[in-house]
């Protein structure tokens, strides 16, 4: 999907052919002898002085184990506690999205007595970061200034599609080879690989955002070497991926409505209404303005909506955003918006190889519509009740529609053979919207769902709420889940953390490691 969310064969016969193991007990794992022991070596940072790295090799293809290989990159804040509750791996989601970094924040987010009990495995999946080989299908893809994602005209809309589809070529002719393995099963199975190499019979799974799906499709084809599963800001399984992103849509539009919202009611400090559509107006007066002449000579109409974006993902970036929104508008000021783009939105290397892994999984992992007239209906319908980043989403996953491998049946993660699950969900979240954490909790046998009410950041624990922490810290110490009760469809709700005042924010990146490890790279995870 948006910041965003193959041919290994019969991935239907293979899911149907499981062997179907009775549920585990929570019980401390037990561990096997590692196939390839793992040499870890010292690689820590500033934040992580305690970090180590190391490599795993993996099949390409997993029904080929003796082929073409592809190297895993690992991280690891090793356990301290005299008793270890085992390998926790720990993914931030995309998918794109490189995991090295997460192994540290997850420890060092946790309560020191819990996570000295884990090795806390962060990594990056095949084709990403420090993995290899590492995708990159197209450089400078997003180079500004992009066309106007809104088509005026049949010409613009051509435009548009013959941009997309030199993509998903460039990709074809670039990484071939690698294509018909980039899916998520095939990064299941090689989560498999580091469970061997790390010697553990069973692994804790942490995932946010495309990270859940990964999760669960492991927990389908590997039930018995499931001990804890947490999924934070899910997506929705029964949607994968075209019509997950249909859904993003609106509810991107609807994140969107409330920053302007909050924009209004904080109108004595940013003098941009104290009505939310004329708030909102001002925001597509400013968009008509950068088409016609974009600000700082890189911000047109596209990278304006992926300035703003990050907004819908994470409303701490509002007053950063805000004071950039007023700064156009009242003072004319273009620089400013300039560098929004620069901090919020600007594509390096890592995130073209972000970009093309995701297209990678996404195309592969189930079918897209391959008539452009589906794509051009659906999305002018979802426009116009949903106009903030509709276009730009479709744009976003168009190569799709002509990508250059078969695409697989989505695995059907329906669960009854793993231990009870921990699914973490806010109402309001864009980037995976509420449904989501709804219908997992409802696949994932004696799941619980604890809701963030009235919540719309993505990727919502280890990030200052103490409510939904708790339930965290207490399904990874020991397994306990709350109930609650018969016909409840959440088990625990916690209330959502209050809105940011209106003062001056961080640049992107400073004191939002967190956002930017499970945000940013999201199912556009």
């Amino acid at each position: 999907m948006t910041k965003r969310a193959g041919i290994l064969v019969a991935v239907g016969a293979t899911v149907a052919g499981l062997v179907t193991a009775a549920p585990s007990t929570a019980s401390a794992p037990a561990t096997t002898p590692a196939t390839a022991p793992l040499a870890w070596t010292g690689c820590g940072t500033k934040s992580y002085p305690t970090l180590q790295c190391a490599t795993v090799t993996a099949p390409l293809d997993h029904d080929n184990p003796s082929g073409q290989p592809v190297t895993l990159a690992l991280s690891r804040i090793p356990h301290t506690a005299k008793t270890s509750q085992g390998p926790l791996l720990v993914n931030p989601g995309g998918p794109g999205g490189s995991g090295l970094s997460m192994a540290g924040f997850v420890a060092s987010s946790l309560p020191k007595k819990l996570a000295a009990q884990y090795d806390v495995i962060g990594f990056d999946p095949r084709g990403v970061g420090k993995s290899r080989p590492a995708l990159n299908c197209l450089p400078k893809y997003f180079a500004p200034v992009r066309p106007d994602t809104v088509p005026d005209s049949y010409e613009a809309e051509r435009t548009g599609r013959n941009r997309a589809a030199s993509f998903a070529a460039a990709c074809g002719e670039k990484h071939g080879e690698l294509l018909p393995y980039m899916d998520t099963v095939s990064a299941a199975k090689d989560l498999d690989v580091i469970r061997k190499a790390l010697g553990a019979r069973r692994i804790n799974y942490f995932g946010y955002s495309y990270g859940t799906y990964l999760g669960a499709v492991y927990a389908k084809l590997f039930p018995e070497h499931v001990r804890r599963l947490v999924l934070d800001s899910v997506v929705d399984p029964d949607g994968v991926w075209y019509e997950d992103n249909l859904g993003q849509d609106h509810a991107f539009d609807a994140r969107h409505k409330a920053f302007a919202a909050w924009v209004a009611k904080n109108d004595a400090t940013y003098n941009l209404g104290s009505d939310p559509a004329a708030v909102e107006a001002a925001w597509y007066r400013m968009r008509d303005a950068v088409k016609k002449r974009p600000a700082g000579g890189k911000v047109g109409p596209a990278e304006l909506e992926d300035t703003f974006m990050p907004g819908g993902y994470y409303n701490g970036y509002w007053p950063r955003l805000a004071e950039t929104f007023a700064a156009y508008v009242n003072d004319g000021d273009q620089e400013a918006l300039a560098t929004a783009y620069e901090d919020f939105a600007a594509v390096d290397k890592a995130g073209e190889n972000g970009y093309s892994v995701y297209a990678a999984v996404q195309c592969r992992d189930a079918g897209w519509p391959r008539t452009w007239s589906t794509w051009r209906n659906d999305t002018w319908q979802a426009h116009r009740k949903s106009p903030f980043m509709t276009w730009n989403n479709t744009w976003y996953n168009a190569p799709c529609a002509t990508w250059p491998v078969e695409p697989l049946e989505p695995v059907r993660v329906t669960n009854d053979a793993i231990p009870p699950s921990l699914i973490l969900q806010a109402t309001d979240d864009a980037a995976t919207p509420y449904e989501g954490g709804v219908t997992m909790s409802r696949r994932l046998k004696g799941s619980a769902l604890v809701v963030e009410q009235g919540g719309g950041n993505h990727g919502i624990s280890l990030s200052g709420n103490g409510c939904l922490d708790k339930h965290l810290v207490a399904y990874l110490t020991d397994g306990t889940l709350p109930s609650g009760g018969s016909g409840a469809e959440a088990d625990a709700v916690c209330g959502a953390l209050p809105e940011p005042k209106p003062a001056p924010a961080a640049k992107a990146g400073t004191n939002t490691e967190g956002r930017v490890l499970h945000g940013l790279l999201g199912f556009r995870g």
